[in-house]
């Protein structure tokens, strides 16, 4: 794993491609090629182009949101400063650690987001109303 950019919202992660005229693939193994220890894994698919995922904040959680195939942007906030990425590469991870404002959007009719977790879905640690988000921020 490489960080390519590192700011205050997030990191993007550029994994390893091992591959030859059979394809490409991308092994995440742990405690070698991750930020955390992966806890929970989902995926996104069939999503309209103008539709507005997300919508929330996690107050302990940290994702690494990978775009397996197509491309979306994700739209991150701090409650300082808010940043777009775009993402449309499946070696490219987007991580994310807690209390960071997110929505995803922009998706190309073929996108598929896979998101791995390090922690369990617990409906507690989400942050679902951004005037409550803020003052988290402060």
């Amino acid at each position: 794993m490489n960080i390519v950019k590192k700011t205050e919202l997030y990191e993007l992660l550029e994994f390893p491609v091992h591959g030859d005229h059979t394809g490409s693939l991308v092994a995440l193994e742990k405690g070698a090629d991750f930020p955390f220890e992966i806890q929970r894994v989902y995926y996104v698919w069939g999503t309209d182009a103008h539709v507005t995922r997300g919508h929330h904040a996690h107050k302990e959680l940290e994702q690494v949101i990978v775009v397996t195939s197509g491309s979306c942007d994700f739209t991150l906030d701090n409650g300082r400063s808010k940043e777009t990425i775009h993402l449309d590469q499946p070696n490219v991870g987007l991580y994310i650690k807690g209390n960071i404002w997110r929505t995803f959007t922009n998706f190309s009719a073929d996108c598929v987001v896979m998101v791995l977790a390090s922690l369990h879905y617990d409906e507690n640690d989400y942050i679902r109303d951004y005037e409550q988000f803020l003052k988290e921020t402060k």
